[in-house]
């Protein structure tokens, strides 16, 4: 089985509870109005990857405490996305899933996956209810579903929104995490002025 992937990054802390390893699906139906990932909305784009090499590699992480998934939307690859979590979750990982869907139509279209889901955090990003107040999460819509015992609501007051920046070899970088976009690219002076 494969999935469709827009970036893996291996070790973050700002994308859930403590370090984590995180896969981002490519494409999203749902493209909301002042998307932070318009990236991973094309189906087209990203690349494809083995679901069991996926596995294998995250498996020789030995620091991370869970996987995160985001996208893009996760449950438009539905098949792999139960496949992961099935086996992430046979290893004790913790696992975080990110959805534009409401939590409603999870539970009633895609009900199979969530006793393998720790913590799921639903709502499509809503730029007239933008509130970075919260961990993870960029606008008041959006609500966080504690679906184990591994988390619950204390974390949420454990944690900020932040953000990482990750710069390859070749000097492109990639930034992840929750805040306010626009101001960090300001205060980076994104693009650069000569």
């Amino acid at each position: 089985m494969e999935a469709t992937i827009h970036y893996l990054l291996k070790d973050t802390k700002v994308e859930g509870p403590k370090r984590r390893y995180c896969i981002w699906f490519q494409g999203c139906s749902k493209r909301c109005k002042g998307c932070f990932s318009k990236a991973t909305w094309d189906f087209k784009g990203g690349y494809k990857i083995d679901c069991d090499k996926l596995l294998e590699d995250i498996f020789k992480q030995k620091h991370i405490e869970g996987v995160t998934f985001l996208g893009g939307e996760p449950f438009e690859q539905y098949e792999a996305l139960e496949y992961l979590s099935k086996n992430i979750h046979s290893k004790n990982l913790g696992i975080v899933c990110f959805t534009g869907k409401l939590f409603e139509e999870i539970k009633s279209s895609y009900p199979n996956i969530l006793p393998y889901i720790d913590l799921l955090i639903d709502g499509g990003f809503e730029e007239d209810k933008k509130d970075y107040s919260r961990p993870w999460v960029g606008s008041k819509n959006q609500k966080y579903y504690f679906l184990s015992e591994r988390y619950n609501e204390n974390i949420i007051k454990q944690y900020k929104n932040a953000f990482e920046i990750n710069i390859k070899k070749n000097g492109e970088f990639f930034i992840n995490g929750m805040g306010d976009i626009e101001e960090l690219l300001k205060k980076l002076e994104y693009p650069y002025k000569n």
